[in-house]
């Protein structure tokens, strides 16, 4: 069954694309797609078609990447479960961190709601057993992709 063009396809297509730049899909960006596979409507079902588009074995639904570039509410959300997915795992690669950094790119993420993001994030952290080992990555996670 071909997919459907949506925004959330779309979105997760571009993500999927820095995911295997390095043709290396690891256990731990496996993670952060399934979080955004679900945030942005992605069926299970799905992945292994948008798999193919990402490696350009089947053509894209995607006509007019324009008409999906505008932003929506949810975008902040998605890119904090993204972030929280990425500063989760044990060791974050750089792999990772361009996947976290396009989708703060795609998404249109400010400086502003980034800082917001991280606020919630270090909150969180106090009532977590994740939450000193998440902030210490977070740190590293803004020094290896800054706001410019």
């Amino acid at each position: 069954m071909p997919l459907k063009p949506s925004r959330g396809l779309y979105l997760y297509l571009e993500v999927l694309k820095t995911a295997l730049d390095d043709d290396i899909l690891t256990n731990d960006e496996a993670s952060i797609l399934k979080v955004l596979a679900i945030a942005m409507g992605v069926s299970p079902s799905s992945v292994g078609a948008a798999l193919d588009i990402a490696r350009g074995v089947d053509k894209s639904p995607i006509e007019d990447k324009e008409k999906y570039s505008t932003h929506h509410i949810g975008d902040a959300s998605t890119y904090q479960s993204a972030l929280v997915a990425a500063l989760d795992d044990e060791v974050i690669s750089e792999d990772e961190w361009a996947i976290i950094e396009n989708l703060r790119n795609l998404l249109g993420i400010q400086a502003d709601q980034h800082a917001l993001i991280e606020e919630a994030i270090r909150s969180m952290s106090e009532s977590d057993e994740n939450g000193e080992r998440r902030l210490e990555r977070l740190e590293r996670f803004n020094t290896v992709c800054p706001y410019v």
